[in-house]
């Protein structure tokens, strides 16, 4: 029997090479001639680069660059494949909400100047393909800090500089050019589908979880509107409706605008990257899941593009969870044949967290003498 062990992360407890590694050892050692392949899988947000690289090996090449903050400085870096000339920089390392306390979070202030960095260092390095991973964003600024660090220049009606930040978005008159701009082919991975601007946007969408509070929403939205207005009127393009373009406060929307790049589907991307399709293809059961199987697991997740691309050649799929929070006709109706979650709605959540690689190992013994004694 094969067996694709196809994790995402446990976030804030278990990351996505940690899952793998316990399912398949808990599997081995109760049945030593499986051959079971490990994964680890990611959509295009944090850990993706960890997982790529646990998947195709590769290497992590750091660089020293601008934080969300303007004054802080971070050891971030990039993952280099030189097999295919491919670079992955993962924006939350750079711009991450994680790199800020609470009480630092402030998308009126943080800015994706070091993500531009990033692109710059891999670009210079000799990437010929850049992937660009942008989930876990602390900023709303539209990508226009990554653009200046790329040489690009925003005026104010007084020809001077704008500032960084979200906040600054409102003031931009005039957009030039940086001379010589050469970039190589750039793919943002999105795992969601808001636009820019509007309801549904970077803003009024994900502003709120990066500390902005409802006025700051409003400003926010304002400036990603006019900055869609002046993209639009000097250098021809859309970008208030690209879906996915509100991804990581409108890094999509600028990487489209000022870096020529194509957006894509975050999972889809990863799965073809890091050879699940082929591993697949001879397989008997996929095991997958992350920390909260909910409805958005099946909208461009980890869960819903390995049961997609599990489900085109015929192999059974398990979700395990930290939790199952979805009714089980949906994940039926879905071709999961399984979802398991390791606590419920009684149990403590700490005390989950704390024991959840035993929970996992035993959950994973659990189904193999269920399912796996009889092939099922």
């Amino acid at each position: 029997m094969k067996i694709v062990v196809a994790m995402d992360s446990f976030k804030s407890c278990l990351s996505a090479t940690d899952a793998c590694k316990i399912i398949k050892d808990a599997l081995q050692s109760i049945y030593p001639d499986f051959e079971v392949i490990s994964i680890p899988m990611a959509d295009g947000g944090e850990g993706t680069a960890q997982a790529m690289m646990a998947a195709r090996g590769g290497k992590w090449l750091e660089r020293q660059v601008t934080g969300p903050l303007p004054e802080m400085q971070v050891k971030a870096g990039f993952a280099f494949f030189p097999d295919t000339k491919t670079a992955l920089v993962e924006m939350s390392k750079a711009s991450g909400l994680e790199l800020l306390t609470p009480k630092q979070a402030n998308p009126l202030k943080t800015t994706t100047f070091g993500t531009g960095q990033l692109i710059r260092g891999a670009a210079d390095y000799g990437a010929d393909r850049i992937l660009l991973a942008v989930g876990g964003s602390a900023t709303v600024d539209g990508g226009v800090g990554a653009a200046q660090a790329l040489g690009w220049k925003f005026l104010d009606s007084e020809g001077e500089q704008i500032g960084l930040g979200g906040g600054q978005l409102e003031h931009i008159a005039k957009i030039i050019r940086p001379d010589g701009l050469d970039l190589p082919e750039l793919e943002v991975l999105c795992d969601v589908n808001n636009p820019l601007i509007g309801p549904n946007g970077a803003a009024r969408v994900f502003g709120p979880q990066k500390g902005a509070a409802p006025e700051m929403v409003e400003q926010l939205d304002a400036g990603l509107k006019h900055l869609a207005e002046v993209v639009k009127q000097q250098l021809g393009k859309q970008i208030a409706q690209i879906p996915g373009g509100g991804a990581a406060g409108g890094l999509s929307a600028g990487a489209f605008a000022f870096m020529d790049a194509r957006l894509v589907s975050g999972i889809e991307t990863i799965i073809r990257e890091t050879g699940l399709t082929e591993e697949i293809k001879d397989a008997d059961w996929v095991i997958t899941g992350e920390g909260r199987f909910d409805s958005q697991s099946l909208r461009g997740k980890v869960v819903s593009g390995v049961a997609k691309a599990a489900r085109q050649d015929r192999a059974k799929v398990v979700v395990i969870a930290g939790r199952v929070a979805l009714p089980e006709q949906e994940w039926r109706d879905f071709g999961i044949t399984e979802a398991i979650g390791l606590s419920n709605e009684t149990t403590n959540l700490a005390d989950a967290i704390a024991n959840v690689r035993s929970l996992l190992a035993k959950a994973v013994k659990n189904l193999a003498t269920e399912f796996f004694d009889y092939g099922f």
